[in-house]
C-alpha cells in the first residue's frame, strides 16, 4: 500500500512532494499545511502515528482540509486537461472532451466559490483565495488563448519553472503600447505582402501565409529577444507554406529578387539551374532593436516534406563546433513545420530522439507548427490518430503551446514563452500556432471540394491584422488612419521594388551561405579531374602513427584491444598498412594541418567490422580515449559518435553539417551499404541536386561497405547503381578503392581540394584484413589517388584478355589468374567511378592492343553494380564482353552454398567466356 494511498490519485503528486518538502525544511511549507502534517507521521511502517492505519488516518482529516484537497485536485485537473478547453480554434468549434472541468467533477459545489482556500497560495498568489477567484486564474492560464502540455515532464525545476512563468500575469500578454504597435506593423507586412502577390501574380502558387500572419510578428520577437540573450546567429527550416513572407519580411530579401523570381526570368549562370522560388535559401545580418548584430539563415528546401529539418540541425551544430564551444546556445535553431507533416513524417521523429544526444544535441530547437487544420485535401481527423499533431514532442517531454493564430499578442507572448524556456533549459520547446489556410494548398486550387463547411467559415473570417487592429481601435491606441498609412508605405515600397525588377532581363540568385563559403571555387568535371596535391612527410606518419599505437600507461585496457592498437605500430615499421591505417593517417594527417574530421553512424567508434576502434573504453570505467585528439597542442579536432539507429536524420543532420563547415571531413559511414536506402530522400534532393538548385556546396563523405561475400543481400551490396544513376556533369565524386593508399589520398583530396563535391565510397569489408591489401608508408607519403589503377605486373604483348573492373572483385579475379596460372589476362581497376576516368581507360585500351578479348568484370547481377554506368559514359562498353550474375530482383542469394555457386560461375567466364553463366 502506498503511503498517501488515501488520497485521490489526481493530486498525490503534489501532496507528496509537499510532504517530502515538509520533513526536509518543516518552515519552508504554507503554516496550515505545517500543522496538519505536524499531527501525522506517513513515513512510518503502518503508514499511520503511532501505528494507526491509514484508514483512521484518513477518518481524522478535517473536512476543510478535504476540501483543500479537491482544491487541489482542480488546479491539478486544470494543469492536466486545461488545454482541451481553450479558445484556440479560430474557425472551428473544440472538438468536445468528458469529463469536462465543471467543479461537480472535483467534489465541489457553487456553495464552495466564495469559500477561500490556501490552494490559492500555489498559484502565485500572497495567500488565500476565493474559489471563484482561483477558478478565473485557471481559466486565464490555461483555457484562453493559449492552452499548454507540461505536466508529463519529470523535471521538478521545469515544472515548477513553468507554473511561474504561467502564473505570472495568468499568462496573458503585457505588451507596452509601443510593442503593440510594432506587433501591428509585422502583421501588416505579412498582409499587404500577400494580397500585393495575390493582386500582381493571379492564380501563380506561392504558397501563402494568410491565415497565419502571426508568424511573422512572433518570429520577429523571438529574434530581438535572443539577441538580448546572447544570441548570435539563428538558423530556420521551413517548407513552402509562409517561406516568401518570412524571406522578406523577417530575413530582409529584396521583394525585388523574388519579383524576378515570379516573373520566370532565366538565370545569369548557365551551369545553373535553380529551383522554385519557394524552396531557396538565404542567409543576412540583421541588427536588433537594441543595436546586436545577428546573423540569419534559412536553409534551402525540397518539397520533400520536413527533410530540412535535420539540415538544418546539422548546420547549427557545426557552427556551434566551430565558433561557439563554450555555449551552444549562441546558435539557435528554428524549424517551422505543417500539421499535417509533422504528424506523418518520421524523420520528425528521428530528429527529435537526437535532440539531447551528444553528437547531435543543439541546446534546444524551437519548433512551430503552422497549423492549417488540414493537408493538402486531408481533414485533420484523417491524418493523425493522436489527440494533437505535435504529440510527438512529448517524446522527449517537450513542452507544447496551442496558440490561436488570430490572437496576436498571444502568439507572440507564447513564442516568447517558448524562447525563455530553450534558453534555460536548453531543450526542445513546441508552438502548435492554430489557424487555417485562405485558400487551396496553392492558389490555384479549389478547397471547397473537400472542406465545403471549413471553408465557407473561412470566407466569412477577418484576417489576424484587421482583428488586432480592431481591438487596439477599442483600446484608444490607434484611429482609422493608422493601418491605412501603414499599408499605403509597405505597398507603395513593394511597387517601387517591382518597377526595379522589370528592368532586369535575368535572375541572380545569392549563393546560401556565400560568407562561409567564399574562398571555395565552383568547379566542373575537367576541374574535378586534375590531380590534387596529397603528399605528406614520412616524418610526420611516423609522429602520428607513434601517438595512434600507444595507449595510456596508466590506464587499464582489455587485452585484445591493446594488441589491436599496438598492432599498428608495427605495420608501419613492417611497411605493411591497411585498411584502419590509411583512415587513421588520413585523418590524422588533415587534423594536424587544422581540418576538422567529423564521422558519425551506426558503430562507427569500433567500426561495424572492428577495423577502425577510433574510440577506446578504459575496461573498468569505460572511460573514451580519442587518440587521434593527442596529436599535438595545434590540431584540428577530431569528432566521432556513434548515431542513433537511424539513417535518414542522421545522414540529414551530417549533410547540414558539412554545408555549414567546408573545412571540416564530414563523413557519414553505414553499417551495411545499402542500409543508405533509409536515406534515399536526402541521397536525390541534396547530395545529388542541391548545387544545380541552390548553388550550395557540400563536402559529405559517405562510406558505404560494399563487396560479395555470402552475407545475404542486404549485407552485399551498397547499390552502386542508384549512386551512378544520379552522376551527372559534375555534382558528386564516386569511388570504389581497392587499396589503403588510394583510400588514404582520396580522403585527404576531399580537404585539399578549392572546392567541395559529395563523395561517395564504397568501402571494403573482407579486404580490411586480407593479406594482399596492403600499401607502403612511401605510398602514403609520396602518392596521389588514382582514378584507375593498372595491371603493372602483365607483359602487354602477351595479354589476350583485358579485364575492366572494380572494388574487391579484383582480389578474387587475381587469386583465380594465379591458381590459372595465367599471363594472358590483365586485370584494370577503376578506382574512381565518376567523372569516370575516361581518357584513362582509353589509354588503358590502346596500350593492350593485342587483347581481342574485353572484359567488363563484375559482382553484382546485370542490372546492378556499375555495368549500365559504364554503357552509358564510355561508348566502347557497348563492345565489351560482360561477365556478371544474371539479373536479378534481389542483389544476392540468402544460400551460402548458392551465393559461392554464382560467384564462381562469374570468376569461371572471366577466364573462359564458353563457360557463359547468364543461365
Amino acid at each position: 500500500m502506498d503511503k498517501y494511498s488515501f488520497l485521490n490519485a489526481a493530486h498525490t503528486a503534489y501532496f507528496a512532494d509537499l510532504y517530502d518538502q515538509y520533513l526536509e525544511n518543516p518552515d519552508s511549507v504554507e503554516p496550515s499545511w505545517r500543522a496538519f502534517f505536524q499531527g501525522y507521521d506517513f513515513g512510518s511502517e503502518n503508514y499511520g502515528m503511532e501505528g494507526k492505519a491509514v484508514e483512521s488516518v484518513s477518518t481524522k482529516i478535517p473536512e476543510h482540509v478535504l476540501k483543500e484537497f479537491q482544491v487541489l485536485n482542480l488546479i491539478h485537473g486544470y494543469r492536466t486537461r486545461g488545454h482541451l478547453f481553450t479558445k484556440t480554434n479560430p474557425v472551428r468549434e473544440r472538438r468536445k472532451y468528458a469529463p469536462t472541468l465543471g467543479i461537480e467533477h472535483f467534489g465541489l459545489s457553487p456553495s464552495d466559490l466564495e469559500t477561500s482556500f490556501d490552494a490559492g497560495e500555489m498559484l502565485g498568489y500572497g495567500g488565500p483565495q476565493t474559489l471563484l477567484k482561483i477558478i478565473e486564474h485557471l481559466e486565464q492560464v490555461y483555457c484562453h488563448s493559449i492552452g499548454v502540455e507540461y505536466m508529463y515532464i519529470r523535471r521538478p525545476e521545469e515544472l515548477k519553472w513553468i507554473q511561474d512563468k504561467l502564473n505570472v500575469g495568468n499568462n496573458q500578454p503585457k505588451f507596452s503600447n509601443d510593442e503593440k504597435k510594432h506587433i501591428l506593423k509585422k502583421l501588416n507586412e505579412a498582409v499587404s505582402f500577400e494580397t500585393f502577390l495575390h493582386t500582381k501574380y493571379v492564380g501563380q502558387k506561392r504558397f501563402s501565409l494568410e491565415g497565419g500572419e502571426t508568424l511573422i510578428p512572433a518570429l520577429d520577437a523571438v529574434i530581438d529577444k535572443a539577441a538580448e540573450y546572447g544570441v548570435k546567429e539563428f538558423v530556420m527550416g521551413m517548407s513552402h507554406r509562409g517561406r516568401l513572407s518570412t524571406l522578406t519580411n523577417i530575413f530582409g530579401k529584396s521583394a525585388k529578387d523574388i519579383f524576378n523570381e515570379f516573373d520566370g526570368k532565366d538565370y545569369e549562370e548557365k551551369v545553373f539551374d535553380g529551383d522554385v522560388k519557394y524552396h531557396l535559401g538565404w542567409t543576412s545580418h540583421r541588427e536588433s532593436k537594441s543595436g546586436k548584430e545577428i546573423y540569419l539563415t534559412i536553409a534551402p528546401n525540397p518539397s520533400h516534406l520536413e527533410t530540412v529539418g535535420a539540415v538544418v540541425e546539422g548546420i547549427v551544430r557545426a557552427k556551434q563546433d566551430r565558433s561557439y564551444k563554450d555555449d551552444f546556445s549562441k546558435v539557435l535553431p528554428i524549424i517551422v513545420h505543417g500539421d499535417a507533416a509533422i504528424a506523418g513524417q518520421g524523420l520528425v521523429y528521428e530528429l527529435i530522439q537526437m535532440a539531447q544526444l551528444d553528437g547531435y544535441k543543439t541546446n534546444g530547437t524551437i519548433h512551430i507548427v503552422i497549423n492549417n487544420q488540414i493537408g493538402f485535401t486531408t481533414n485533420y481527423l484523417d491524418a493523425r490518430s493522436s489527440t494533437y499533431c505535435t504529440d510527438v514532442g512529448k517524446v522527449t517531454l517537450s513542452p507544447v503551446l496551442h496558440v490561436n493564430a488570430d490572437d496576436a499578442e498571444a502568439v507572440v507572448h507564447a513564442t516568447l514563452f517558448a524562447l525563455d524556456f530553450r534558453m534555460k533549459f536548453k531543450r526542445d520547446v513546441f508552438i502548435d500556432l492554430l489557424g487555417y489556410r485562405k485558400y487551396g494548398h496553392n492558389e490555384g486550387d479549389e478547397p471547397r471540394f473537400t472542406q465545403p463547411k471549413l471553408y465557407k467559415a473561412i470566407a466569412k473570417h477577418d484576417n489576424p491584422r484587421d482583428i488586432y487592429t480592431a481591438k487596439l481601435k477599442a483600446s484608444g491606441l490607434i484611429d482609422d488612419n493608422y493601418v491605412k498609412n501603414l499599408e499605403k508605405i509597405y505597398k507603395d515600397a513593394l511597387e517601387e521594388k517591382l518597377v526595379d525588377s522589370r528592368k532586369e532581363d535575368k535572375t541572380v540568385i545569392t549563393p546560401f551561405m556565400h560568407e562561409t563559403w567564399k574562398d571555395f571555387e565552383r568547379v566542373d568535371e575537367h576541374k574535378m579531374m586534375e590531380t590534387v596535391d596529397t603528399t605528406t612527410s614520412i616524418e610526420k606518419l611516423t609522429e602520428i602513427t607513434k601517438v595512434i599505437s600507444n595507449l595510456p600507461k596508466d590506464k587499464k585496457f582489455i587485452r585484445k584491444i591493446e594488441r589491436l592498437i599496438q598492432s599498428r605500430q608495427k605495420m608501419f615499421d613492417e611497411n605493411r598498412l591497411d585498411w584502419s591505417m590509411a583512415e587513421h593517417l588520413a585523418y590524422g594527417t588533415l587534423l594536424d594541418e587544422g581540418y576538422d574530421v567529423r564521422i558519425s553512424g551506426q558503430d562507427v567508434e569500433r567500426g561495424t567490422f572492428s577495423h577502425r576502434h577510433a574510440v577506446v573504453k578504459v575496461e573498468d570505467s569505460e572511460e573514451e580515449i580519442l587518440l587521434l585528439n593527442q596529436l599535438n597542442d595545434k590540431q584540428g579536432h577530431f569528432y566521432i559518435y556513434n548515431s542513433l539507429l537511424s539513417e535518414y536524420g542522421v545522414v540529414g543532420f551530417d549533410y547540414g553539417y558539412a554545408m555549414a563547415s567546408p573545412n571540416t571531413l564530414t563523413i557519414w559511414e553505414a553499417q551495411f551499404g545499402d542500409f543508405s536506402n533509409g536515406a534515399q530522400v536526402m541521397l536525390d534532393q541534396y547530395i545529388s541536386a542541391a548545387e544545380d538548385k541552390w548553388k550550395t556546396q557540400n563536402g559529405l563523405v559517405m562510406l558505404l561497405p560494399h563487396g560479395y561475400e555470402g552475407q545475404g543481400a542486404e549485407h552485399s551490396s551498397g547499390r552502386m547503381e542508384r549512386y551512378l544513376q544520379l552522376c551527372a556533369k559534375d555534382n558528386m565524386y564516386v569511388a570504389d578503392c581497392t587499396t589503403p593508399e588510394n583510400m588514404f589520398h582520396l580522403l585527404r583530396r576531399q580537404m585539399k581540394s578549392n572546392f567541395r563535391k559529395p563523395l561517395i565510397i564504397f568501402t571494403p569489408k573482407s579486404l580490411l584484413r586480407h593479406p594482399k591489401c596492403v600499401s607502403t608508408v612511401e605510398s602514403f607519403a609520396n602518392g596521389s589517388f588514382k582514378t584507375l589503377i593498372d595491371d603493372e605486373n602483365s607483359d602487354v604483348n602477351k595479354i589476350k584478355t583485358l579485364v575492366l573492373l572494380t572494388g574487391k572483385f579484383y582480389y578474387d579475379l587475381d587469386e583465380e589468374r594465379e591458381n590459372l596460372k595465367r599471363d594472358d589476362v590483365a586485370l584494370v581497376r577503376i578506382e574512381q567511378l565518376f567523372p569516370l576516368p575516361i581518357k584513362a581507360i582509353k589509354a588503358i585500351l590502346s596500350k593492350y592492343k593485342n587483347a581481342d578479348d574485353i572484359v567488363w568484370a563484375q559482382e553484382e547481377p546485370k542490372n546492378m553494380g556499375a555495368y549500365s554506368h559504364m554503357l552509358m559514359h564510355l561508348d566502347d562498353a557497348r563492345n565489351f564482353r560482360l561477365a556478371s550474375r544474371r539479373p536479378y530482383g534481389a542483389p544476392a542469394a540468402g544460400s551460402a552454398v548458392r551465393s559461392k555457386a554464382r560467384h564462381k560461375e562469374v570468376i569461371d567466364f572471366v577466364f573462359d567466356k564458353t563457360k557463359n553463366n547468364q543461365r
